[in-house]
């Protein structure tokens, strides 16, 4: 015996090709970088919406490649959230740990990419 999800009206199948036409809706109408088209050189975020589709897509990797710091920022996200709801001990503590740390990682993955771009 399994657990059924039961939604009125949507069936599994139904919920899958919902998400597999989000999925292409967003591929297609991904949003140009402003600040690469008048500067010539890519912004801090460039990557986050390519990553984010991957992650949609379930492929961790290219979620990664195309952008590190958004798994660490959707970790910040749900921390975030948590601490709202369940007002944890050191929880503003922890939130501005990560959030410098996701810095970090976002300042070297832009260092890099700038690099990368000449």
């Amino acid at each position: 015996m399994g657990i059924d999800l039961y939604l009125p009206g949507i069936t599994a199948l139904q919920s899958y090709q919902r998400m597999v036409g989000l999925i292409h809706w967003l591929e297609q109408h991904q949003l140009p970088c402003i600040y690469q088209k008048v500067l010539g050189i890519p912004c801090p975020a460039c990557g986050l919406q390519r990553s984010f589709i991957e992650l949609l897509k379930g492929d961790l990797i290219g979620s990664v490649k195309a952008y590190p710091p958004l798994i660490p920022v959707l970790f910040l996200f749900a921390l975030a959230g948590l601490h709202l709801i369940f007002r944890f001990n050191r929880g503003a503590s922890l939130l501005k740990i990560t959030a410098l740390v996701i810095g970090a990682i976002m300042t070297v993955n832009y260092i890099l990419t700038i690099i990368g771009s000449f």
